[in-house]
């Protein structure tokens, strides 16, 4: 196993290219249960017949979890957007139509969405009344069963040299309400100081969708304090301001 090629470094992991195949390689203290969970949720994405890098085995690398995929050449939707900024909007389109793709799928055995957000809320620094409003209204809101990725943004698509996308990163997967997603993503531009791709993203999503834009905006506060609790520090005082906006529509 090769570890000289460095495709990409994140928080808590870095991710190798050997030849056909990537290492996903965790930290020392990273929690076994949520590599196996993310491999798990990999392989049960692949059996919706969606495009994404197949799981070819979880193993140990000096003493490290590791998750081994199949390599996907290509460029991110991001880099796309970087590097050809007069086809931004033709990639916001792209995404979104990607994103109705993942979300006409099913997967009977992923966590719940509704589940994983209350357990988010609890754990966020928001006070006492807040986190009861948040735990309320998201209680509130119609149950789903829909594939929702969790961190579905430009970075984790591949575009293929022949144009075919593919997803990756399921580590945050779960079913539940397509709305939800689409409200982190919009926070994810947000956050990443790209107001107006977040603009234009959500205006597509609701109409290619078909979907109320206040009802997008009702899980905005639910899901900002969801990603308060892995935002990074400087992220988590937006985070946190949107979280309570209890009325943000």
């Amino acid at each position: 196993m090769n570890l000289e090629n460095v495709i990409a470094v994140r928080k808590n992991k870095t991710v190798y290219r050997d030849g056909d195949r990537t290492i996903k390689v965790f930290d020392a203290n990273y929690s076994k249960a949520d590599v196996l969970n993310e491999a798990l949720n990999q392989a049960r994405i692949e059996e919706t017949g969606l495009n994404i890098p197949k799981v070819l085995e979880v193993t140990m690398v000096e003493g490290k979890w590791a998750i081994v995929s199949e390599y996907i050449s290509g460029k991110t939707l991001s880099q796309l957007m970087e590097e050809n900024k007069e086809k931004k909007d033709e990639y916001l389109e792209l995404l979104v139509n990607i994103q109705l793709e993942v979300q006409s799928k099913t997967c009977p055995l992923l966590n719940k969405l509704k589940d994983k957000m209350n357990r988010k809320i609890s754990e966020s620094k928001l006070d006492a009344t807040t986190r009861y409003d948040l735990h309320t209204r998201l209680e509130g809101m119609p149950k789903h069963n829909k594939v929702c990725h969790g961190d579905f943004n430009p970075s984790n698509i591949i575009i293929r040299e022949d144009g075919t996308p593919f997803i990756l990163d399921w580590s945050h997967a779960t079913q539940g309400n397509a709305s939800a997603d689409a409200a982190r993503t919009y926070l994810l531009f947000w956050l990443q100081g790209d107001v107006e791709a977040a603009t234009k993203y959500l205006d597509l999503f609701c109409k290619k969708s078909d979907t109320a834009k206040q009802y997008v905006q009702k899980w905005m506060p639910i899901v900002a304090a969801s990603q308060s609790v892995k935002g990074n520090e400087d992220e988590k005082e937006l985070l946190l301001t949107w979280a309570n906006v209890v009325d943000y529509e």
